[in-house]
C-alpha cells in the first residue's frame, strides 16, 4: 500500500486519470502511469515513492544551478524515482529512467529530512535528480516541515505541471530552476516526448506570480537545440514573458543515456549563446559545466562591474550588501546576504 495520492479524478467508466500533469494518464485499477511512480488502485490513485529516496546529498547551491538566492550556501539535496518526461539526453537518467524501486535504498519522513538539513547546517532542501512534480505531495509536506525550521525549499523542475496542481506546488518553493529544454514543438516532441506549450505557460506563470524566485537553465546538445535562431527567438521570449531579471543558464551537454552519438558542448557555443541572450536584453546570463570566469560570475546589469566572482562552484570576490551592487547600488534580483556562504564545491552524502 502506498500513500493517497491527490490530484486525480475517477472518469464516467470507472478509470482513473492523474490530473498532476499535462499527460492525463488514464488508467485502470492496477496500472501506472507515464512516471511509473503513481498508479490507480480501487480507491483512486496511490503515489508508490513517498517517503523514499534515491539518496541525500549536501550541495552547493550553485549547482541547482542557483546563482542569485544564497550563494555560496549548501543544500540538501535529494530525489526519489521515474519521471515524467522521456527525455533522450538525461543527465540522471539512472534516477529518472529506472522502472523498479531499486534505487529507492533510503527512507525518511518530511520531518526527520528538515530536521537532517538544520542539523547539517544547510540552509535550503532541494527537491531534485528527478523531477519533484511527479512526487509532490512528499515534496510539499517536506517543505512544510522545512519551513518550520527556518529553512528555504528548492524545486528543480522541467515545469511540467497542470494548472490545477502548480499553484499549491510553488506555493511551498521558495525558489525553482525550471529547464526550458528547447525552443521548438519539434525538439520536445522529438527529444523528450512532451509539448512544448505547458512549459511556456508555466514559466510564465511562476515569474508573474513572484512567490517563487525563477532561474532557468537550458542544456544546449550540439546540433540539436543550439542553432542561432533558436536561441535568438526563446531568449527574447524571455525577455517579454518571463522578465530580463530572471537569471538564465546554459549549462554543456555531455553524451549520455540514449544520445551518446551528440558530441560535447564546446565552451564556445555557450560564450555565443551567453552573447545572444545578454544582446536581447536578457541581464544575467550564466555558462554552466565548464570553467569560465566571465560567463560564471554575476556582472551588475547597471555598471558592468562585478559582483560575484565564479569558477564552476567556486567562489571569490563578493560585491553585494543590502542587496544592492556596491559599486552603484543598483538592486540585485535575488536573495543575497551581506556575505558569502563558505561551502564551497563540496558534495557531501548523508544518510537519514
Amino acid at each position: 500500500m502506498g500513500y493517497r495520492a491527490r490530484w486525480w479524478h475517477k472518469k464516467e467508466d470507472g478509470r482513473i486519470q492523474c490530473d498532476l500533469c499535462p499527460r492525463n494518464c488514464t488508467l485502470q485499477p492496477g496500472q501506472k502511469g507515464f512516471c511509473f511512480v503513481r498508479e490507480a488502485d480501487a480507491e483512486g490513485m496511490i503515489l508508490s515513492t513517498y517517503g523514499r529516496s534515491s539518496g541525500f546529498c549536501i550541495d552547493p547551491i550553485e549547482k541547482k544551478p542557483l546563482n542569485h538566492f544564497l550563494p555560496g550556501t549548501s543544500i540538501l539535496s535529494f530525489g526519489t524515482a521515474g519521471c515524467n518526461l522521456a527525455c533522450k539526453f538525461c543527465q540522471n537518467w539512472d534516477i529518472s529512467k529506472v522502472k523498479t524501486q531499486d534505487r529507492l535504498n533510503q527512507s525518511a519522513s518530511p520531518k526527520q529530512i528538515a530536521e537532517a538539513t538544520k542539523k547539517s547546517g544547510a540552509r535550503s532542501v532541494a527537491f531534485t535528480y528527478n523531477d519533484p512534480t511527479i512526487f509532490a505531495e512528499y515534496a510539499i509536506d517536506t517543505a512544510i516541515e522545512a519551513h518550520k525550521l527556518g529553512l528555504k525549499t528548492v524545486a528543480v523542475s522541467a515545469g511540467y505541471i497542470s494548472e490545477v496542481a502548480r499553484e499549491e506546488f510553488f506555493s511551498h518553493m521558495d525558489a525553482a530552476n525550471i529547464d526550458l529544454k528547447g525552443f521548438t514543438k519539434e525538439f520536445y516532441n522529438k527529444f523528450s516526448q512532451v509539448e512544448l506549450q505547458p512549459i511556456l505557460n508555466n514559466l510564465e506563470w511562476i515569474a508573474k506570480t513572484k512567490k517563487t524566485w525563477l532561474e532557468i537553465t537550458t542544456l544546449l546538445i550540439p546540433g540539436a537545440n543550439d542553432s542561432n535562431a533558436e536561441l535568438d527567438q526563446m531568449t527574447k521570449w524571455l525577455r517579454d514573458h518571463v522578465g530580463p531579471d530572471v537569471p538564465l543558464h546554459f549549462s554543456a551537454f555531455h553524451p549520455d543515456f540514449k544520445m551518446r552519438e551528440y558530441p560535447p558542448t564546446p565552451p564556445e557555443t555557450l560564450t555565443r549563446a551567453r552573447e545572444i541572450a545578454m544582446k536581447n536584453g536578457i541581464r544575467y546570463v550564466y555558462t554552466g559545466n565548464v570553467h569560465d570566469g566571465k560567463g560564471g560570475s554575476t556582472w551588475c546589469h547597471s555598471c558592468g562591474e562585478l559582483l560575484i566572482e565564479r569558477d564552476w562552484y567556486q567562489l571569490g570576490e563578493y560585491h553585494i550588501h543590502d542587496g544592492k551592487c556596491t559599486h552603484c547600488q543598483a538592486m540585485i534580483p535575488g536573495l543575497f546576504e551581506n556575505s558569502l556562504g563558505k561551502w564551497g564545491g563540496r558534495r557531501q552524502s548523508v544518510v537519514i
